[in-house]
């Protein structure tokens, strides 16, 4: 079923787009995920995210600024563990995440050096945003919930962010939800959106 996207944000096409040198951008935790992880390819075609590397960097080499989130780190974290036991059992059979994860030291130790790695590539090629998350954070954050259809992890990012008064957000991703919310900017080779934003003209031009 196709996903019925009301777009709020404005849309840029990074297959196009060139990032200028003033531009801040906050990544989002599926393109750390692809830009960072060894095994990112796993049950992914290439050309999925391929555009995304060559956005970053691009914007690296034209002096752009990219943040991250130490918010990110859970949902990275919890992604990469995934992967990893998708890996595993599909040479060695299924068996209960919560097996996988206290009953194979090896197996541990492989996951947590991923993480460390890829964590440490983050932090490598960006700068961070330092994020409060608080009563007054959570509770808008519910707020926002009502309205604008994105999951827990997005929620408290995109709150803690309009509480900190970074300006225009410039989101790099490839995730859908964020185009519902108004405000911001969406940075993303994802064609469902793509093609949404211009039917409904929120597709901006390519800079």
């Amino acid at each position: 079923m196709v996903v019925n996207l009301n777009i709020q944000a404005d849309i840029i096409d990074i297959k196009t787009d060139n990032p200028q040198q003033d531009d801040i951008f906050l990544v989002d935790t599926n393109v750390w995920f692809w830009q960072t992880y060894t095994n990112a390819g796993f049950g992914t075609q290439t050309s999925r995210f391929s555009n995304y590397l060559k956005y970053i960097n691009q914007a690296l080499v034209n002096g752009a600024t990219l943040t991250y989130s130490g918010l990110i780190l859970a949902e990275l974290a919890h992604i990469i563990e995934k992967t990893e036991y998708n890996i595993y059992t599909k040479s060695h059979g299924l068996l209960p995440l919560k097996e996988y994860r206290h009953n194979y030291p090896n197996e541990r130790m492989n996951v947590v050096a991923e993480v460390q790695l890829a964590w440490s590539q983050v932090k490598a090629l960006a700068v961070p945003v330092n994020l409060t998350v608080d009563d007054a954070t959570t509770d808008a954050a519910l707020n926002r919930f009502q309205t604008q259809a994105v999951d827990g992890y997005d929620l408290l990012l995109l709150e803690a962010i309009s509480r900190a008064g970074a300006g225009k957000i410039k989101i790099i991703t490839d995730d859908m939800d964020y185009t519902v919310v108004p405000g911001i900017q969406v940075f993303t080779s994802n064609n469902n959106v793509i093609q949404a934003a211009n039917t409904q003209k929120k597709l901006l031009a390519s800079r």
